[in-house]
């Protein structure tokens, strides 16, 4: 049995994280922190018995632990992942790792000279449409991913609490690319099977004026044999995903709810899948990142930052290749960042990524 403790208990930790970790037996989370003290009275509710910390630093100084889950505002992660490692403990983080490179560079250094898991939350991998998709890519159903165009159309930002952090760029960093393109950009690279070369961006604010942080996200990423066109936006009129998958031999649409192939057999449909666009907490995806994450920290012996054992596939193992998107997400975003400043050209990824991998 691990011993777990969350730190931070917001809405993603509360209606994402928590229905999740609760659901396995082979993990205890045994505490919880939070700056805000009215967040006590959630822990007391959701997770009897837990102990209750006021601050993240009182509970890694204090508590008996083997891993924590971050699930605060993006810029407490690069200084929580570092504490937590230096008390020799496994970390979950929720999206964005970090926010830049140098923050990336040092966190996944720390990992490996910890000799602990450091994983990121993914949860976009396991959506049951997305799954699906990564599928009949990989089952040849459409022949070789040729062009991509994805669109997340969003009214507004998720809530984030008292005045919504997820508008202050000293809390988040950035807006919609920050808080959307992460997803997109561990999402694509699989599916293209390779790595991007360039990316060019434009953001802008076209609707919410009074935020200080963009809206709207147009992103271009260029492979070597494929491109993408992606649109993020909280200026939409509707709520609403919508993606196109051109190959070598077909076609695949996620209409929302509905993926629709056109290959080599004609044309399929599988309607009622769980739509990308139902709310922005997902449990049931959550649970599979925790699987991923406990199979790593305890199904092999860690050495340099990869796991081996039977809890991973694969030459270099699944938390290495989590480290290795979250890596290439990291360079994506400050690269079309740089990108918008410049006018919206595209500019070169690095060749080999920044925490090693085959991303």
């Amino acid at each position: 049995m691990l011993r777990g403790a969350v730190i931070g208990l917001g809405n993603v930790a509360i209606h994402g994280h928590l229905p999740g970790w609760l659901g396995r037996p082979d993990v205890r989370i045994v505490a919880a922190a939070d700056s805000r003290p009215a967040q006590r009275a959630e822990c007391e509710a959701r997770l009897p018995g837990a102990r209750w910390y006021d601050s993240p630093e009182d509970l890694l100084a204090g508590e008996p632990l083997d891993f924590v889950d971050i699930s605060t505002p993006p810029s407490s992660h690069a200084p929580l992942i570092q504490s937590a490692l230096e008390r020799g403990l496994h970390v979950l983080c929720e999206k964005p790792l970090v926010s830049s490179p140098a923050e990336l560079r040092s966190v996944s250094h720390a990992a490996r000279s910890a000799g602990r898991v450091l994983h990121t939350v993914h949860n976009w991998h396991h959506a049951p449409i997305l799954s699906l998709t990564a599928d009949l890519i990989r089952e040849g159903e459409i022949g070789r991913v040729r062009r991509i165009v994805w669109e997340t159309l969003r009214v507004r930002p998720a809530a984030g609490g008292d005045g919504n952090w997820r508008v202050d760029p000293a809390v988040a960093g950035g807006g919609v690319l920050t808080d959307h393109g992460w997803h997109v950009f561990y999402v694509l690279p699989a599916w293209v099977g390779e790595r991007p070369t360039s990316v060019g961006a434009r953001l802008e604010t076209r609707r919410h004026t009074a935020f200080a942080v963009e809206d709207t996200a147009s992103v271009r990423l260029e492979f070597t044999h494929a491109s993408a066109e992606i649109l993020l936006t909280w200026a939409a009129e509707e709520r609403r995903n919508r993606v196109e998958v051109d190959g070598t031999e077909g076609r695949i649409e996620l209409r929302d709810d509905t993926l629709v192939l056109t290959g080599k057999g004609g044309e399929r449909r599988w309607p009622g899948l769980p739509a990308l666009s139902d709310g922005s907490h997902h449990p049931d995806w959550f649970h599979k990142v925790a699987g991923r994450f406990i199979g790593a920290v305890s199904g092999g012996a860690v050495s340099g930052g990869a796991v081996s054992g039977g809890a991973v596939s694969g030459g270099e193992g699944h938390a290495e290749q989590n480290l290795a998107e979250a890596a290439l997400c990291c360079e994506i975003e400050h690269l079309a960042r740089e990108s918008s400043r410049r006018g919206g050209g595209q500019i070169p990824l690095s060749p080999a990524p920044l925490a090693g991998s085959r991303l």
